[in-house]
Order: structure tokens, then C-alpha cells, then sequence
């Protein structure tokens, strides 16, 4: 299911970078920062959708999320920014940190979920597949 949500917010972003770009008259091309984030979310979202790669791409595409986040704020308090710009990088923080607050919460309840699993099966959580 967080694949799909993955996707959904590769494509909000994707269209808020769009949408700052030419928003501002298509003069800075750093204005498709949140489009390149986005773009990366989706291709995660799509490698997510396949079991074997779901971890690895739901992982990186928190941490695209995260550097996101963490990357538009000191942005945010330029002065002189045209409101489009203002808007865009708003948007793509909002996005970002709902995102990261989803991915946090899903991870969660997939860990509790192994564990869950691994206490009906009586194997120990804690230890490692790959450590015989």
C-alpha cells in the first residue's frame, strides 16, 4: 500500500516543481527541485511495487523525502522571492514531511508486524536470518 502512496506524492511533487517553474516565468531551472524529488519518489514507488525491492525503495525514498524536507527550509526565508516560488517550496515541505511522517509510521507497523509473525512462529525477532 505504500507504494501507492509513494507514487501519489512522486506526482504531487513532480507537478508542484512543474507548477514553480513555470510559475516564475521558467527562468530558474532550481525550480525543479521538487519535480526531480518527485520524479525519484515515483521511480521508487515503482520499484516498490515489486515485493523483492519493496525495503531497499521504500528506504530511499524516505531519505529522498527527508533531504527534501530538510533542504527547502533555509529556502523558505529568502526575502524577495516571488510568491509562486514561496508557494512551490511550501508545498514540496508539506509534501515532504507528511511523506516521511507516513513512511515512519508504515515502517512501524511492518516491524511490529514481523515481530508479531516471528512470535507465532516461535522464532526469536531479534536474531538474524543470515547469522547460522
Amino acid at each position: 500500500m505504500m507504494f501507492k502512496i509513494t507514487i501519489l506524492f512522486g506526482a504531487l511533487l513532480l507537478a508542484t516543481g512543474l507548477a514553480g517553474y513555470f510559475g516564475t516565468g521558467a527562468e530558474q531551472l532550481t525550480a525543479l527541485i521538487p519535480a526531480a524529488l518527485g520524479l525519484i519518489l515515483l521511480v521508487c514507488g515503482f520499484l516498490a511495487s515489486n515485493e523483492s525491492r519493496r525495503m531497499m525503495a521504500m528506504h530511499i525514498a524516505v531519505m529522498v523525502g527527508l533531504i527534501g524536507a530538510i533542504g527547502v527550509i533555509p529556502t523558505l526565508l529568502k526575502k524577495g522571492q516571488p510568491t509562486a516560488a514561496l508557494a512551490a517550496k511550501s508545498v514540496t515541505l508539506v509534501l515532504c514531511v507528511v511523506f516521511v511522517g507516513l513512511c515512519i509510521r508504515s515502517f512501524i507497523e511492518a516491524r511490529k508486524a514481523r515481530e508479531a509473525a516471528a512470535a507465532e512462529s516461535g522464532e526469536d525477532p531479534a536474531e538474524d536470518s543470515d547469522s547460522e
